[in-house]
């Protein structure tokens, strides 16, 4: 027997309407009899579909507000007889029952609404759908004789099969499981929220993920390692996963890294920024009041390493940016930044070399704030924290050097800071005209830290300022800065030997400032 299923009679009951009017089209083409309710009904008529009204099928009218629309026996029993069931039929047929052989239901925008700033309890208690997840379950637990589907994205599959005359188990196997993770999704979405979980109180006590899988990536971090990208629906703030990418070669899983940690440097920075990434280290960053400014500043941070790099902008990539970039010795990888001028596209995509390699990424405006907790696989389990995003105001910070800041050397001072957060522990940044001139990233050592980012910066570092990610628990990080020409110190503070560092600082009339807060990255 085959298990080929045709599809004569179909429920389509949805909130999210994309693609919708398409799929009738193509269902009433195939000459499939469509039931559907309320505001999917109104829609599928406005364009131009012929529509059976499932209160006018039930005989029963829809109330209290739409609330109770599709929960009758003469639906539900359409979908769960089973077909090679004689009782089943009989019991059908008996009450005049149709047998449906589609479902196409998704569901109210409880975790939109949730999100949304300035919603209302009620208003995201509304949004909580009681139908719609019992079609969902009810047709993926009779998948044998029922297709469901959840989301456009499964329209087309679902049209190629339906032209050649029906619906096969494995693709109705298939849409069932994603039934399931998708109501699975919306419970687990509605329990959070009930629950009022946050990371202003306690971590809740279990935590679910109903991550979706959005590409296969071609390898891992090397090409012997399988890998795959994963979309979370509930970030709404600019991201990499929701970006739109406008030209280049298909992103590959180091892209990504590297793309992600390009857009966190640049996000929290008011001024025009740019942040240049080689192996998910800054290797340049700057701001300005210009992004051209900025951009040429960062990518003279490490002229060598931003070969081949990365570049995260935060403010349009205009028309004075792309003719930058498009000068003879470039090579960039990827760009992502909020948007592109239509004009900064055609040269990046025609003029250089690299023209036809080059990822463009569009993530949109970066007002929202991103995730407020961090999430780290480890062997066993997961490790979940506070993002690093908190600052400390200047008001906080501390000078217990004899030698005091220059008020111009502040703009450098905050500069630094808050690009050492974004570089791996032990972590120094050498900074100067708020950007970047030397980075030492990842080292065992504090004191080796700061030799390369003295080497990386050279000349440069006369008149740099230094920034450390933790406290110095030796001074010989100080007498290595002084003697490369630093002018100016910031680090949290917080060793037994604070005492030794500030007398070795005073040694060298170089002022350190002390801001109370670690920023390790690991």
């Amino acid at each position: 027997m085959s298990n080929v299923t045709p599809v004569r009679n179909a429920l389509i009951s949805v909130s999210d309407k994309l693609g919708l009017a398409d799929l009738a089209a193509g269902l009433q083409r195939d000459g499939v009899t469509i039931y559907s309710t309320g505001g999917t009904r109104r829609h599928l008529e406005q364009s131009g579909i012929d529509v059976l009204d499932v209160a006018e099928y039930t005989g029963f009218p829809e109330m209290l507000d739409g609330r109770v629309k599709t929960l009758h026996p003469k639906v539900f029993g359409g979908i769960l007889a089973i077909r090679d069931r004689e009782d089943h039929i009989d019991s059908i047929e008996e009450h005049d029952i149709v047998p449906f052989d589609l479902v196409v239901v998704n569901l109210y925008p409880f975790a939109a609404t949730a999100s949304r700033p300035g919603a209302t309890f009620e208003e995201c208690v509304e949004q909580i759908d009681i139908g719609g997840p019992s079609l969902v379950r009810a047709a993926a637990k009779n998948h044998r004789d029922v297709a469901v589907a959840t989301s456009p994205e499964q329209y087309g599959e679902l049209l190629e099969q339906l032209d050649s005359g029906g619906t096969t188990l494995e693709l109705r196997k298939q849409l069932a499981a994603d039934a399931f993770d998708h109501t699975a999704a919306y419970d687990r979405a509605i329990a959070d929220y009930m629950r009022g979980d946050s990371i202003a109180g306690e971590f809740p006590s279990s935590m679910h993920l109903a991550l979706r899988r959005k590409s296969q990536l071609r390898y891992g971090e090397n090409p012997h390692q399988r890998a795959a990208l994963y979309c979370d629906p509930t970030i709404r703030s600019a991201n990499l996963v929701s970006a739109r990418q406008i030209s280049g070669k298909e992103l590959s899983y180091n892209n990504l890294l590297d793309l992600d940690s390009a857009l966190e440097i640049v996000r929290g920075l008011s001024n025009p920024a740019v942040s240049v990434i080689k192996h998910n280290n800054p290797c340049g960053a700057a701001s300005d009041v210009k992004l051209v400014d900025a951009c040429r500043k960062a990518l003279a941070g490490d002229p060598l390493s931003a070969f081949g790099s990365v570049l995260g902008f935060n403010k349009t990539v205009d028309m004075a940016t792309a003719e930058l970039l498009c000068e003879p010795g470039l090579f960039i990888e990827a760009i992502v930044a909020p948007d592109f001028e239509a004009g900064a596209v055609g040269l990046l995509t025609t003029r250089p070399r690299w023209r036809e390699n080059v990822r463009l990424m569009q993530v949109g405006i970066l007002d929202d704030p991103p995730p407020a907790i961090q999430r780290r696989f480890i062997s066993g389990g997961m490790l979940v924290q506070d993002a690093d995003r908190m600052t400390s105001p200047r008001v906080q910070w501390e000078t217990p050097t004899q030698t005091k800041v220059d008020e111009e050397l502040w703009d450098d001072l905050v500069f630094g800071w808050e690009m050492v957060r974004h570089v791996k522990s032990n972590a120094i940044v050498l900074a100067n005209d708020t950007s970047l001139v030397g980075v030492g990233a990842g080292q065992m050592s504090r004191v080796d830290s700061v030799e390369i980012a003295i080497e990386k910066a050279g000349d440069r570092a006369k008149g740099a300022i230094l920034a450390s990610d933790a406290f110095f628990p030796f001074p010989d990080s100080i007498e290595a800065a002084a003697e490369a020409g630093i002018v100016a110190i910031i680090q949290p503070g917080g060793s037994r030997r604070d005492n030794e560092v500030v007398d070795a600082c005073d040694q060298y009339d170089l002022p350190m400032v002390l801001t109370g807060r670690r920023h390790f990255k690991h």
